[in-house]
This record gives C-alpha cells, sequence and structure tokens, in this order.
C-alpha cells in the first residue's frame, strides 16, 4: 500500500499520525501532578523512622509510564494506571513475601491520607492508590526486593549499553498467588521481574541513535521528564493501544498492553517514519508468536517470549482464556484493514472520518483541528505561503525525521 503513495501522501499521514500520537499523550499538567504524588508517596515510604527507612526505599517507574508509551483513556472519566514499583535493599531475615508486602501498606496507612486512598481489597502484587475522580489516575506500588549496589550496577548497564548485564538484574517481588507467599524467607526463591532490563531491551530497539545512554538514564529516574517528542516506534505503540482500546472497550480479554509493546518492537526495523513503521509492524506482529511445549498443558501452546526472561511467556494466559488469542487476531486484522482503508482515501474529511471510526472521532477532531491551527500559524508568519491543505504536508516532514528522545 505505501508503494501506491505519493511523497506529498506520505507526508501528509505521517503528519496525522504524529498529531494523533501528540493527543494521546498525557498532558503536561498531568505529568506534573503524576510526578508531584510520585514524589510524595516516595518521601513518606523512605522516612528514616519508619519500619522500611532502614531500606533505603526509592520509587522507581514501570510499564507504559517508563516507556513513553502511555496514552489517553477512551473515555475521560476513566483512570491513568501508573505502575510503580517500591524497592528495598535487603529485607528483615524471617520476611516472607507476605510480610514485605504488609510492611509496605502499613507504612502508607500510616499516612492519613493515603489510608483513605487505598483501594480494598489489595492486589496480588501491588497496593493501589486511587486519587480524586479530578485527578484521573491511580498508582499501582509493587513491593520488591533487591541487593546491596543493584543501583550503581543498573545505571552502570544502561550506560555501558550492556544488555547481558542488565537482562540480569532481576527484581523479586511479591505475588500473593504464589504458593510461598507466606512460607519463603528467601527471596532468591521469590518470583522475578525485570522491568528495567526490559526498559533496556526496548529503547535499544526503538532508538535511531548510535548512543543511547542518555535516552536510557533517562527512563530510569524518579520522575521522569515531560517531553512532547517521541521516537517513531513509541508513536507506532500509542496508535496500536488506542485501536484496541477502541475496539475493545471494557473488554478484559482484550490483547494486553506488555504483548502489543513486545511484538511491536521485535517487529520493528528502525523506521524513520511513523507511517512505514506502523505499515511494517503491523503486517509482521503476528508471524512473531511461536508456538514450544508447555508440560503444564502436556501439548504445545502459542508463546510471546519476555527479551529479558526467556522462561516468561507474555501469552501464557491464552491457553487458559481462547478468546484472549482469537481477539489478538481478530484485531491484528482489523487494524491492517482500517489502515488500508484509510490510505486508500484522499481529501482530509474523508480521512478524518475513516480514523474515527477505529481511533474515535473526538480524538480525531482535536488531531485535525491541531494540524489546521500548525498550518496557519505557518502562514501567519510567513514561514510559508500555503493552504491549509498543503499545510498539513508541508508540516508532515517533520514526521519522517529522525527524533531525537530525552523523556517521556
Amino acid at each position: 500500500m505505501i508503494g501506491k503513495l505519493t511523497s506529498q501522501q506520505k507526508l501528509q499521514f505521517n503528519n496525522i499520525l504524529e498529531e494523533l500520537g501528540k493527543n494521546l499523550d498525557i498532558s503536561e499538567s498531568q505529568h506534573n501532578a503524576i510526578s508531584k504524588s510520585y514524589d510524595a508517596v516516595g518521601l513518606h515510604l523512605a522516612k528514616h523512622e519508619s519500619l522500611l527507612g532502614k531500606y533505603a526505599p526509592e520509587i522507581l517507574p514501570q510499564g507504559s509510564f517508563m516507556l513513553g508509551t502511555m496514552i489517553q483513556p477512551v473515555h475521560e472519566k476513566d483512570d491513568l494506571d501508573i505502575d510503580l514499583v517500591c524497592q528495598l535493599v535487603g529485607k528483615q531475615e524471617s520476611w516472607t513475601q507476605y510480610d514485605l508486602k504488609q510492611a509496605v501498606g502499613d507504612q502508607l496507612k500510616a499516612h492519613g491520607t493515603y489510608k483513605k486512598m487505598l483501594k480494598s481489597p489489595e492486589g496480588r502484587r501491588c497496593w493501589t492508590l486511587v486519587y480524586s475522580e479530578d485527578a484521573n489516575y491511580h498508582l499501582d506500588i509493587l513491593p520488591c526486593i533487591v541487593d546491596s549496589g543493584y543501583r550503581v550496577l543498573l545505571e552502570k548497564a544502561f550506560s555501558d549499553n550492556d544488555m547481558e548485564e542488565a537482562n540480569g538484574l532481576a527484581l523479586r517481588i511479591t505475588d500473593n498467588l504464589e504458593p510461598n507467599y507466606k512460607s519463603e524467607a528467601n527471596h532468591l526463591n521469590w518470583m522475578k521481574s525485570n522491568p528495567f532490563g526490559y526498559a533496556n531491551w526496548f529503547f535499544n530497539q526503538a532508538s535511531l541513535e548510535l548512543s543511547k545512554s542518555a535516552l536510557l538514564l533517562e527512563s530510569i529516574q524518579p520522575i521522569p521528564k515531560y517531553s512532547k517528542d517521541k521516537l517513531p516506534l513509541q508513536r507506532v505503540i500509542q496508535i496500536l493501544k488506542r485501536h484496541r482500546d477502541m475496539m475493545f472497550d471494557g473488554d478484559i480479554d482484550k490483547p494486553i498492553s506488555i504483548l502489543i509493546t513486545t511484538l511491536a518492537s521485535k517487529a520493528y526495523q528502525k523506521e524513520t517514519d511513523i507511517l512505514e513503521a506502523l505499515l511494517n509492524i503491523t503486517q509482521k506482529m503476528a508471524g512473531l508468536i511461536t508456538e514450544e511445549y508447555s508440560e503444564k498443558y502436556g501439548r504445545n501452546i502459542k508463546w510471546v517470549k519476555n527479551p529479558v526472561n526467556s522462561e516468561e511467556n507474555f501469552a501464557d494466559k491464552w491457553a487458559d482464556y481462547p478468546k484472549r488469542e482469537q481477539n489478538f487476531y481478530k484485531w491484528i486484522i482489523q487494524v491492517q484493514s482500517d489502515l488500508e482503508e484509510a490510505l486508500s482515501l484522499t481529501g482530509l474529511h474523508r480521512i478524518q472520518e475513516s480514523f474515527s471510526k477505529s481511533l474515535g472521532a473526538p480524538l480525531l477532531e482535536k488531531t485535525f483541528n491541531s494540524i489546521a491551527d500548525n498550518a496557519r500559524l505557518l502562514t501567519e508568519e510567513g514561514k510559508s505561503r500555503i493552504d491549509v491543505n498543503v499545510g498539513i504536508t508541508a508540516l508532515g516532514a517533520a514526521a519522517i525525521k529522525p527524533h531525537t528522545f530525552y523523556g517521556k
């Protein structure tokens, strides 16, 4: 399909997709509010006089907030889900996963306001702080243990772009469905997770720069910087997640974000414009799903391997919930069909109408208004003598230049 487009059409669609991504981003005011809450929770958990104080607790981001792929919810009243880890350097020798989780929970409850904000019942792995309806976000806080010197090793691995070392930096986490949840005090026998190794892998996949140290190190800072600039892979993932949310509004069996992010990252071939990246990724994603034998099921099951933990399968729930597998393939076919339809059209109104069906009319109205405003601004400033329609093409040139990314 992309081969049939003129250079002008490619520029036009790239600009539309870039503006779409910008309008899917959380706003700077949302980011600042989240950061303020994030910082306050971290300070409270790290109080020296608390039970946790001696273990140097630190709050760090994980998930889409860290990867720069967070998007606005489809419905304005829905919450943004902010994933954080509360990592402790060591613990009391006798503490089990249960004891660690309760210690973090008790410290949160020691703050009168946080006690009221805690979601009940507690989550499988996390404590959830639900902020006001006006704030429209909640913080999922995952208690975990790291060994002494972890932070130094983490930053060294990211600075040196050492995938092998970063992949070995696993956290030991709490999970109340684990059989040893209340019985095992040796944290080396607890479930492990490696969100920072995954981030290292993701930014290696996404980056267009030869030197990635600033990009990688920024992702593991306690409060990521706000930026409107994103890499093509980040924009593609945002658009795919939005399409998913529109298609499966409220359906718990929708394709999960980590699955989309991982497959898209594996499929990405360093394309420097969003349109080409989106088309190539959507064509390749399904083909990257493999099958491996499972002792649990006694047969081959679908696998999407965690790139930093070969034992973890991001599609592991498909065997128990076949609808989730069916929905993934149904979704990726629909994405391809919707893209083909939009790219076959000419005329801004028809293109907007086509994208509106799959991504939402309010989002597309906001996007096309932004594009028109930008084109008028260029004209008013004397930088271009173009009408709005041509302005979209001119502005699209920015979307095919390599992006520099230093934040989320």
